[in-house]
């Protein structure tokens, strides 16, 4: 299968906050082998790569934008690729639904990714931002990933070979001192899951959503947490909501009533309204407080 290219995306269509302008063009990698042309169709194209799975934590900037999207749309069904004492291996695409793969390893009766259950998005974006929740993080269950890049091509690293941090995720440096790459794009994943019943395996997940259901607008158009966390104990949500921005509207983008680390476009936002809350935000925790909040959310101009 040849990459398709698309002209003329529109972010707003492509991100689950619902706000962005025009890029130039979009590639859609079907396979693995697709990336080995990337490069030379990012050359013809003119536009910087931006890598984008299902979207679910970018804020893009308003008007025409000098970017071409990258979408690894690797759909390749989980499947059982071994299995010894430490656990069962999992092999995904990268543009598989992340809920879907949740489903998946359920039916299954194989644990270890429950706490994502809620989480939308793609696998290759949860690899690639660490995405995590109650306690589970994506990183924790990699047993290694295939990826691509234009210094390197297409090639499968061991955990060993990666890094994985709070909503980061990254490759070690080669003890050569290589430049890091202009981009990376994950085409797959191999998870290291465990054996339970199905049942436990449901009843976790559900619980996990129950949650999120009770505590965040999961149904709004959102970016997920703008913020991440200042440190372990300290949840960017609760400084915002102490200090008065739960519910604080300008236009109509706003801070969610029900968790102020959630900020929610209800229907006609614009990302220069996004970026107001978000500068305010950033300026009065720190004016008050001498803490500084970190975007968890990827701004995109």
């Amino acid at each position: 299968m040849a990459l398709a290219i698309l002209h003329g995306p529109a972010l707003r269509e492509r991100t689950t906050l619902r706000l962005g302008g025009t890029a130039m063009a979009e590639v859609v990698l079907g396979t693995a082998e697709d990336c080995e042309a990337l490069p030379d169709a990012l050359k013809r194209l003119g536009g910087r790569p931006l890598i984008l799975g299902y979207g679910s934590n970018i804020l893009a900037a308003d008007g025409q934008l000098p970017l071409v999207v990258v979408t690894p749309a690797m759909q390749e069904a989980p499947t059982v690729v071994g299995e010894d004492a430490r656990g069962v291996l999992v092999h995904v695409g990268a543009g598989f639904r992340l809920p879907r793969l949740l489903g998946w390893l359920c039916s299954h009766g194989l644990s270890g990714l429950e706490g994502l259950a809620g989480i939308p998005g793609t696998v290759g974006g949860a690899v690639a931002m660490n995405a995590g929740s109650y306690g589970c993080e994506t990183g924790e269950r990699i047993d290694r990933v295939t990826l691509f890049d234009p210094q390197h091509g297409v090639r499968t690293l061991e955990r060993r070979g990666l890094q994985f941090s709070y909503r980061h995720f990254g490759v070690l440096a080669d003890a050569g001192g290589e430049e890091a790459p202009e981009y990376a794009i994950v085409t797959g994943a191999v998870f290291r899951v465990g054996v339970a019943s199905r049942d436990v395996v449901h009843g976790k997940m559900q619980e996990c959503y129950r949650k999120k259901k009770a505590t965040q607008p999961v149904t709004s158009y959102s970016a997920g947490c703008v913020f991440k966390n200042p440190a372990h104990n300290l949840s960017a949500g609760k400084i915002l909501d102490d200090n008065g921005f739960k519910g604080k509207r300008h236009g109509d983008m706003m801070f969610s009533e029900m968790h102020a680390n959630f900020l929610i476009n209800r229907g006609n936002g614009t990302s220069e309204q996004a970026e107001y809350l978000i500068q305010n935000a950033q300026e009065t925790i720190h004016r008050i407080t001498d803490l500084s909040l970190e975007l968890e959310v990827k701004i995109i101009k």
